[in-house]
């Protein structure tokens, strides 16, 4: 048997260092100097949740959440590439480096902070409801007990909207598929976040049809994350935030697409819009 000389040795060391060097630049970085020398922030965002994070015609992900992290990206002068992400794997992706943000609804709660980083304070709020057929007849939440409800994996309330209500849920990844089961007539009715039912209930085919007849329930903060450690982008997030809450940013991109803005966007303008730093 031929033993391998000191030549080939080093010059397999080197290929591996080659191949682990090449396998972190494929990764998303850490720091923000890192993103900086990259060039490009890489920010994951739903691309099924009209206004928040959608397809336009072209493909291109556009909404609410895209508008924020374009702003990150331009406060950091960097290129921005937007990753679409669902409940399911979001945080998933995150912690495999497969992107340096998170700005995809993650509604804020303890086990989640136990595995990412949130960003304080929180960007948004939102309550939880359930989109019917207007000819449901249903005017109470306590009218869904047994009643089959379309829902999105991941989501943090179906258990207990479940466990409160009564309903049997039917959980489908993203929210497309319990769109689609809903029209047709797999449940009753699709419960999710208000605003994003609300972007819904934007489009011709939906506001015919359907409404939101219940009393929003379950309201919950949201995060925009990073990676556990990465203190150096919490901290210009944090800083941004507190900017946006200002300058009354994200009022003015719910408007933009056409939502009505929140109780906790116009009390955190109102909060912070005199404030210095």
């Amino acid at each position: 048997m031929r033993l391998p000389t000191f030549g080939n040795v080093a010059a397999a060391v080197v290929m591996a260092a080659a191949t682990l060097v090449a396998f972190g630049h494929a990764k998303a970085a850490e720091g923000v100097e890192a993103i900086k020398q990259r060039g490009t922030l890489i920010v994951g965002v739903k691309a099924d949740y009209r206004p928040f994070g959608f397809r336009d015609p072209s493909g291109a992900i556009i909404g609410v959440e895209p508008d924020l992290a374009a702003d990150v990206a331009r406060r950091l002068g960097v290129k921005l590439e937007l990753v679409p992400v669902v409940s399911s794997n979001r945080i998933e992706f995150l912690q495999q480096g497969k992107v340096d943000l998170l700005i995809a609804t993650i509604s804020d709660k303890p086990e989640r902070r136990r595995v990412i980083q949130a960003i304080d304070p929180q960007y948004y709020s939102d309550f939880v409801n359930v989109m019917l057929p207007k000819k449901s007849g249903i005017t109470d939440w306590a009218q869904l007990k047994g009643k089959p409800v379309c829902a999105t994996s991941g989501a943090w309330y179906n258990k207990d909207v479940a466990r409160t209500y009564g309903p049997e849920i039917v959980a489908f990844d993203g929210s497309e598929k319990p769109l689609f089961a809903l029209k047709q007539g797999n449940c009753i009715g699709y419960v999710y976040d208000q605003s994003m039912l609300q972007g819904k209930l934007l489009d011709d085919d939906w506001k015919a049809d359907y409404a939101l007849p219940l009393k929003g329930i379950m309201d919950a903060p949201w995060i925009m994350a990073v990676a556990l450690g990465n203190t150096s982008l919490q901290t210009m997030l944090e800083s941004t935030t507190k900017d946006w809450m200002k300058t009354g940013f994200i009022v003015d991109n719910e408007k933009k697409w056409g939502i009505e803005p929140t109780e906790y966007s116009k009390a955190m303008h109102e909060k912070y819009k005199n404030t210095t730093n």
